[in-house]
């Protein structure tokens, strides 16, 4: 069983495969079709500007074999940009069109210096659950996890979102449809919590490898 972690050239690659080691999980950096295709569950990480990683998916050849993975009942993860480019657009920097395979778009924190609300969103902050994804299974409703973020997701389906977490808004942290599972934090910074999240989706993976090679 092999999870692919996508390499785009734009995100915390290392730090994700290091995580999954952790937990249990054989993972593999490739930017290779071939390979991610073959994979029992796909992450995609993603760190930098919306736009960057788009154009960043396009130049590798990587924007469908996304698409078509996101689509085909696997276990699939999406991680802050990664998940952010899951979307149908963001307002960084004008418009930009984004994957299009959850609707919704992307939108930037209003500054507050009032209340002194930074942005970026930087640091730890609690998940509120709101949907039982099986991502989540055995995480406590406050749980504290690690975000860096200047932009969110708003979700045309609410019924999407997973958690949310409160900064000045409150915004969904996280997303899950069917086999789609995306953070807009940091579960390989997340320490306990973040792991429990890799080590759930890793699961995942292995029930979809057995049920392949009992085939």
């Amino acid at each position: 069983m092999t999870i692919a972690v996508i390499d785009y050239e734009m995100g915390n690659l290392r730090s994700v495969e290091k995580a999954l080691e952790r937990v249990g999980a054989g993972a593999v950096v490739t930017r290779d079709p071939d390979v991610i295709m073959g994979a029992a569950a796909a992450v995609l990480p993603g760190v930098g500007a919306f736009g960057a990683c788009m154009e960043r998916l396009r130049r590798h050849g990587l924007v469908e074999p996304v698409r078509i993975f996101a689509a085909s009942g696997r276990p699939f993860l999406g991680i802050c940009v990664g998940m952010q480019i899951l979307f149908d657009e963001s307002e960084e920097f004008g418009l930009v069109p984004g994957l299009g395979i959850l609707p919704g778009r992307i939108v930037r924190f209003a500054s507050d210096p009032e209340r002194r609300r930074k942005v970026p969103h930087m640091g730890w902050n609690a998940l509120r659950i709101v949907a039982p994804a099986p991502h989540l299974a055995g995480l406590e409703d406050g749980a504290q996890v690690y975000f860096v973020h200047s932009y969110y997701a708003e979700p045309a389906d609410p019924g999407i979102v997973a958690t949310t977490t409160d900064y000045g808004v409150t915004f969904a942290s996280s997303v899950w449809r069917d086999n789609v599972f995306a953070a807009q934090f940091h579960p390989e910074k997340s320490q306990a919590a973040g792991l429990r999240i890799l080590a759930n989706f890793a699961a995942l993976a292995g029930e979809v490898g057995a049920a392949a090679a009992a085939r």
